[in-house]
């Protein structure tokens, strides 16, 4: 097939018009419907189904278009590697990893990753859905589990575990529980557990939940935790790498934890040589190092 019909006609079933389509590409309606149709032609087969608001990929249609989009995220990722073969790391990092450590842990060190390269465009995708490495839906993911999915270089990052946190106004205000059964006379604050998590947060969570709390306040997400334990709403389960960059918080109930939750790197194997990769590697491995360090002297202090 030709390829400069399929590259049309991937843009027409992208945007859903030849209008759009003709738009993106710089040719006149006319001549992206000519391609279209001598593809349909050549194929012998009807790609879309024509109606007054645009059209509609058929069966075979949409047989194709997926053909199309594994071969155009694979024609990217070829001048990724391109790109990469300069000595600067420059660019676009599309990076995946959840909500809360996305935004708890790792947005608030980007600052030491972009002083050292500028000239990096980090596209930051935080959300409980495990994305489509080999299919370039992101270039690197930092997951709370070792990633199932074949072709990917992972490394074990660290280790988490949820632990309850308070703020110091909090407990003067309504004590600090001795035991696990104290929590009933709290306001238990943690993710709802229906939400995406990781099994050992959860179970943690429902073992507190046991105790009957005469107050719940349940988020989809740690940072929503977090906010209500920083104004002083209750009693949080957190994953304890916060404790670095909110020294304030009190530990509470330390023997109650959640079981060790794995934090993993991976990315494709085909970016094994992209500087990008490399260098965001380097940069989280670095503060990973910083972070144990804190622990330690924290630990032996």
């Amino acid at each position: 097939m030709d390829w400069d019909k399929l590259r049309i006609f991937h843009a027409v079933a992208d945007a859903g018009s030849l209008t759009h389509a003709g738009d993106r590409l710089n040719l006149s309606q006319s001549a992206v419907s000519r391609q279209i149709r001598g593809l349909e032609e050549q194929l012998n087969t009807n790609l879309f189904h024509r109606h007054a608001r645009g059209l509609i990929l058929t069966e075979q249609g949409e047989l194709l278009f997926d053909a199309t989009s594994a071969m155009t995220k694979r024609l990217d990722a070829a001048a990724a590697r391109i790109r990469d073969s300069e000595e600067e790391v420059y660019g676009d990092l599309r990076v995946t990893t959840t909500t809360g450590f996305g935004t708890l842990w790792l947005a608030p060190r980007l600052p030491k990753l972009y002083e050292k390269y500028p000239d990096l465009k980090v596209d930051l995708m935080l959300e409980e859905r495990v994305l489509d490495l080999p299919m370039r839906e992101a270039d690197v993911a930092i997951r709370m589990k070792e990633p199932s999915q074949a072709d990917l270089i992972r490394k074990r990052l660290m280790s988490v575990r949820m632990c309850l946190y308070a703020s110091p106004k909090y407990l003067a205000d309504n004590g600090t529980p001795k035991r696990i059964e104290d929590i009933a006379d709290h306001r238990l604050i943690c993710q709802n557990t229906d939400s995406n998590q990781v099994s050992a947060g959860l179970h943690l969570a429902q073992q507190l939940m046991f105790n009957d709390v005469r107050s719940l306040l349940t988020v989809n997400n740690y940072f929503g935790v977090l906010q209500g334990v920083l104004h002083d709403l209750g009693i949080g389960v957190l994953p304890d790498y916060l404790t670095q960059d909110f020294p304030d918080l009190v530990h509470v109930l330390p023997e109650i934890e959640s079981a060790d939750v794995p934090v993993y790197l991976a990315y494709p194997e085909e970016l094994r040589q992209s500087k990008r990769v490399s260098a965001f590697k380097d940069f989280v491995q670095d503060e990973i190092i910083s972070y144990r360090k804190l622990l330690r002297d924290k630990q032996n202090s």
